[in-house]
């Protein structure tokens, strides 16, 4: 009797599990066998010639982010696209007067808002109140975030295309050590099933935080309905609730910081966490509605935010596939295949030109790094609408 009790929670764990890995394996296979392209956009910059320069106002929303925001506006100031077309604004939070001196040189609108709490919704909300200029879009960029010259250009002409909500590439641009390399192949392994896959079939891309585009009506009509440190999040699900599809465009990168300490990776696993729980619960009692609606893309986003986070999959899975083969060689043969599935969808996930030795290697350091995760469940509390701030190392 005891060990049919402990079979039937292990087969109910194992399906639990088998659903998150169902879910990366199929839009693994849809990202390698999908051969149509998911942006029309060119390697060339075409819009270059383009009959409509749109206006942009770019954010940056930058709380205590002292090391890196100068460096970062003065580098976009490199855009080949008119000047008077596009305006910078940075919302400084908790930063410090050398900082904001040095931004006050530059050719922006420096906002220095004074928060209880702060967050980057209100960052963004207060620019939004601030800001009495009407733009055709809004662009948010975190304060790390470094671009090519081209960048406002290829963005012109992926907006001539008629998109209201674009999701840019954002990819690593530091690899100095083990956590920061497994940092940007998660981001592009993230790339690959939540954002180009999905445009491939006909869903809409997931958000990031950062490198995104939106419609500038629709922002500041909805930037005020945001509540949690998961903005990104919360973002998505008002645009999916709206019927709006969220384009994924590979050929714009967003050269984003990672995280360089195993400290700063729990931070920020934690925030992330946090806002996946909370979206999870805000999301599902809308669900009923959007099956009568047939919304696939809010349906598809909610189950997204059940999905296990894929490095403590591998983690679990291992476990008890290492488990049951000492319990029982007849249970541990699906443990072993789903293992195998996940590693093999991970792998083709993982973009060929980082398909090392000296990359995969940094898969060691996964097992601590899913110990610190798995404290970090202990900590969720998904009423809480704290930011929770990611340091840069310096």
């Amino acid at each position: 009797m005891l060990w049919q009790i402990i079979h039937i929670i292990e087969i109910l764990f194992w399906l639990l599990l088998s659903a998150s890995g169902a879910y990366i394996l199929f839009f693994t296979i849809v990202s390698l066998i999908w051969r149509k392209p998911a942006s029309k956009l060119s390697s060339e910059v075409k819009s270059l010639h383009a009959d409509q320069y749109y206006t942009f106002l770019v954010l940056y929303p930058a709380y205590n982010e002292d090391r890196v925001i100068v460096s970062s506006v003065q580098q976009f100031f490199g855009q080949h696209y008119p000047y008077d077309r596009f305006h910078t604004v940075v919302i400084s939070d908790h930063m410090q007067p050398e900082t904001n001196d040095k931004l006050r040189e530059l050719p922006i609108t420096l906002l220095t808002p004074v928060f209880e709490k702060s967050s980057k919704a209100k960052a963004m909300q207060y620019a939004m109140d601030q800001i009495k200029e009407t733009y055709d879009y809004v662009v948010i960029l975190d304060a790390d975030n470094v671009v090519n010259s081209d960048f406002l250009e290829k963005l012109n002409e992926v907006c001539a295309m008629g998109h209201q909500a674009i999701q840019c590439h954002r990819c690593a641009k530091n690899s100095n050590n083990n956590i920061a390399v497994l940092d940007g192949i998660s981001e592009e392994i993230n790339n690959t099933i939540f954002r180009k896959a999905h445009n491939r079939i006909g869903l809409s891309s997931a958000l990031i935080g950062s490198g995104m585009c939106f419609d500038y009506k629709w922002f500041k009509e909805n930037v005020y309905k945001l509540s949690t440190a998961g903005e990104d999040r919360e973002l998505e699900a008002l645009l999916l609730m709206q019927g709006i599809y969220i384009h994924y465009e590979e050929n714009i990168p967003v050269f984003d910081e990672k995280v360089s300490n195993k400290d700063n990776f729990q931070k920020q696993r934690q925030r992330w966490m946090t806002a996946q729980i909370q979206s999870l619960f805000r999301m599902l009692p809308y669900i009923p509605q959007a099956i009568k609606t047939k919304n696939i893309n809010f349906i598809d986003k909610t189950i997204q935010q059940a999905l296990i986070p894929r490095s403590m999959l591998i983690v679990l899975t291992f476990t008890m596939a290492t488990l049951m083969t000492f319990l029982s060689q007849v249970w541990c043969l699906k443990w072993w295949l789903l293992f195998f599935l996940i590693c093999l969808s991970l792998y083709l996930a993982t973009p060929k030109v980082l398909r090392t030795y000296s990359m995969l290697s940094q898969v060691f350091s996964i097992p601590t790094l899913v110990w610190r995760m798995i404290l970090n469940i202990l900590k969720i509390d998904r009423k809480n609408t704290d930011f929770i701030h990611t340091i840069h190392d310096k």
